[in-house]
């Protein structure tokens, strides 16, 4: 079975501990797009681990984590993330690929993305990592690929000739002094020798373990809403995030995919700038945003809280294939007397059921709302469906019927055990 695992939102859904339960019956476990601009956390045992590069279910022994070539892998947070996971005794050693097709990024990047937001008007609200400049060097053909720091010649090449051209942007656009070459060089050199043991062709890999029928995880990171394509550009990553990337980013052939899984919060959030059209006022914003720990795994920054978007979540569902569903953090929702879920927008006397591509009136529509009654909690919860209140199964069947999927999955505390499967 090869299934993948995408969010249905703003990023930030809870993947990455749908991807360490699944991970259990999976035997490999695949990244396909995005950077170490994402973070996935998973607590197991009480113990909280946050990954940013290497997939969730390394914690599982046995299981081969792959680093697809969609992602674009800042070497230095690699190894970190590396030595991390040895620290913490998990061995990695021959579970975990990097494809030498996966972009590099580069101190030039870094440094670009930061200075590129400092000279716009309206701000995306970059995490200043780099990926986005590294996917932009891969599309217009410059990039430097993991491949390229196992050869001497070729990386010695390709970085003289970035340079070349770098520095003078950097200089004459940004007044930076602009990188020394050697300094690069040698730093990313010893990168190559470090992850050297790490770096195979994954789609011959992950290819010959489709064809010994082998289960196959693809994880994405972020969500459907920061796709280059079909998120709410411009505040957007810069890769595809939406189920079609599992593809692009891995080699392996859409018709050899079984199921897609979606990801989604029993609420809303978002980081960073860009519409919301469910966006809470504060102060309640800031309770929501207490009770469910909302701050980036990545960034720490504090995230945006709203209540559940249908119509964002329901397109989703169209452009991914979604079938089914798992919901995450009921546990936030918990106590709270009334519950809105949005069913359209309305704007200038006008409802839109359909989610908008007209930016006016993304930005500027106010959401329709049904309410709901809300629920204590209920005990033993984490025993199953039927322990819940009826209140909550209630509104998890309203979510059923309004993204016309099956959810699979309820999520009702951060631990691993605090997970209904249906």
């Amino acid at each position: 079975m090869n299934t993948i695992v995408v969010g249905t939102q703003w990023g930030d859904e809870g993947k990455g501990k749908v991807i360490d339960i699944l991970s259990e019956k999976a035997d490999f476990i695949v990244r396909y797009q995005g950077g170490n601009n994402a973070g996935h956390t998973v607590v197991v045992d009480g113990k909280e681990y946050i990954f940013h590069l290497i997939p969730s279910g390394i914690l599982h022994k046995g299981k081969v984590c792959c680093i697809g070539n969609g992602v674009v892998v800042d070497p230095q947070v690699l190894l970190q993330e590396i030595k991390g996971l040895e620290k913490a005794g998990i061995r990695i050693d021959g579970r975990l690929k990097i494809s030498s097709l996966a972009h590099v990024i580069l101190p030039y990047h870094k440094i670009l993305d930061q200075l590129r937001e400092t000279k716009r008007a309206h701000k995306i609200g970059t995490t200043g990592r780099g990926i986005g400049p590294s996917y932009a060097d891969k599309t217009i053909r410059c990039g430097i690929r993991m491949a390229d720091l196992l050869n001497r010649r070729v990386l010695r090449e390709k970085l003289k000739d970035n340079l070349r051209e770098k520095n003078e942007i950097f200089k004459k656009v940004y007044a930076h002094p602009g990188f020394d070459f050697s300094r690069i060089y040698e730093e990313y050199l010893d990168y190559g020798r470090a992850l050297s043991r790490y770096i195979s062709n994954c789609a011959l890999l992950l290819n010959r373990a489709v064809a010994l029928k082998k289960d196959i995880l693809f994880e994405g990171a972020q969500g459907t809403f920061l796709d280059i394509d079909f998120g709410t550009y411009p505040f957007v990553t810069s890769s595809s995030a939406t189920a079609g990337g599992a593809c692009i980013g891995t080699g392996v052939s859409p018709v050899l995919m079984d199921k897609v899984i979606g990801v989604a919060k029993a609420y809303t959030t978002r980081v960073g700038e860009g519409p919301f059209p469910t966006e809470f006022l504060p102060p309640f914003a800031e309770m929501m945003r207490d009770r469910g720990n909302e701050f980036g795994a990545t960034t720490g920054r504090p995230r945006r809280c709203g209540w559940f978007d249908s119509v964002m979540a329901r397109y989703a569902v169209l452009i991914n294939g979604i079938k089914e569903l798992a919901i995450m953090k009921m546990d936030v929702l918990d106590g709270l007397k009334k519950i809105e879920i949005c069913v359209a927008y309305k704007y200038k006397g006008k409802k839109f059921r359909e989610f908008p591509d007209d930016w006016e009136v993304l930005t500027r529509a106010k959401p329709v709302y049904k309410s709901v009654p809300g629920w204590e909690k209920a005990p033993g919860r984490s025993q199953g469906f039927a322990r819940l209140h009826p209140n909550a199964k209630s509104y998890l069947r309203r979510l059923e019927d309004l993204l016309g999927a099956k959810i699979s999955m309820v999520s009702v505390g951060s631990s691993r055990a605090e997970t209904i499967i249906i």
